[in-house]
């Protein structure tokens, strides 16, 4: 069967972040994009929808943080964003503590009041776990950060229900992400620039693609005719999993996958706060998100929970988070030469670069493809 029937250049396999930004940018300049995508939706795990007036996030929480004033800038030109700080709040065995770790967290654990009480416990609690050198993995590192208690109540649990193995069995730079500072200061991010989409994301790639110059395909599967789409397409963005292009011949990459639960409460606040991590290893789920505490819309007589459930990766589920070990970065750097030897096809993406990116990176690499691509 014949895909190229009105001479597009491009091909976007994907209608997430890298492929609609790829898809956008190369309309402007008068290329004919087709945007295919596996799923029924666009956006990617981007993807929002509204019901009793919430804006609910389908694949779990998504809050666009970022210092690159380039990437806020464009992502505003498609929508207005609100202004949301993300403050968690943690759950262990119902005791509640604030995150990132700051001042709050340190009263809450040990009823420090100064940044110096707090530097001197962890201090001691590092001596006493014999942490010296550069952490192993990310046990090592996350004591070294932040103590043992911290440790132990706050990070050992959750981490690995999420990653499905031992903390000591984990990159320490994992943890490195989260924030530590020693003020009273519960804001999630170290970002300039925070918000969700008042209309939600869904609206930003609706926007994105609604150009003459782009035709898109939902619910249609690059795989199913691949061959066909590498023969007819001058030029190919790729955003899916970047084993399965070269159909795993060196074997399967490993991901980290996720299950959402959602329910419809009576109430218009079930829990006072958008995100509550749930921090011990006997809870099923890691968070629970009351999606309007995110932009305070909404029936004024219901709420909407989800709860997120980590889980193996298969073929039948969505791949979710590149688990970046020793082992899989080596696999990766087999598939990634091979894609060089196919200089029509473009990988990009979380999945096609086997990488974990915030948004803002996501797009920022989009716009960096298509410098590349268009030489400006």
């Amino acid at each position: 069967m014949k895909h190229n029937t009105k001479k597009y250049y491009y091909l976007i396999v994907g209608a997430g972040p890298f492929g609609a930004t790829f898809a956008h940018e190369a309309a402007l300049r008068g290329k004919r994009c087709l945007v295919i995508e596996r799923r029924g939706h666009l956006g990617g795990n981007l993807y929002t929808h509204q019901e009793n007036g919430i804006n609910v996030h389908d694949y779990g929480a998504h809050i666009f943080h970022t210092d690159n004033k380039p990437v806020w800038d464009y992502v505003n030109q498609f929508t207005e964003f609100n202004g949301y700080i993300n403050q968690v709040v943690a759950n262990y065995k119902g005791y509640l503590y604030n995150l990132p770790f700051n001042m709050n967290t340190f009263y809450q654990m040990w009823g420090a009041k100064t940044p110096a009480e707090a530097q001197a416990k962890i201090a001691e609690q590092r001596e006493a776990a014999g942490i010296t050198g550069t952490p192993k993995n990310l046990e090592e590192q996350a004591i070294s950060l932040i103590g043992t208690d911290i440790y132990e109540k706050l990070i050992k649990g959750y981490t690995e229900k999420q990653w499905g193995r031992k903390a000591t069995e984990l990159p320490s730079f994992i943890i490195r992400r989260l924030p530590t500072r020693f003020t009273f200061d519960n804001n999630y991010f170290n970002h300039r620039y925070q918000g969700v989409p008042v209309a939600g994301y869904t609206a930003i790639f609706d926007k994105m693609l609604d150009h003459d110059l782009i035709d898109v395909r939902l619910e249609t599967d690059f795989f199913a005719d691949k061959d066909t789409y590498l023969a007819e397409f001058p030029r190919i963005v790729y955003t899916g999993m970047i084993d399965q292009f070269f159909d795993y011949k060196f074997g399967e990459l490993e991901y980290r996958s996720v299950r959402f639960e959602s329910e419809l409460l009576a109430t218009n606040n079930a829990q006072g706060n958008a995100v509550i991590n749930y921090t011990d290893a006997e809870t099923p789920y890691t968070r629970v998100m009351e999606w309007r505490h995110f932009d305070q819309n909404g029936d004024d007589d219901v709420t909407i929970l989800t709860r997120e459930y980590p889980q193996d990766w298969d073929r039948q589920k969505e791949a979710y988070y590149p688990v970046n070990d020793e082992k899989n970065s080596t696999l990766f750097k087999q598939y990634r030469a091979e894609a060089k030897k196919y200089e029509k096809v473009i990988m990009g993406g979380r999945l096609g670069n086997y990488q974990y990116y915030d948004m803002d990176q996501v797009f920022h690499a989009a716009l960096v493809a298509v410098k590349q691509e268009f030489k400006q």
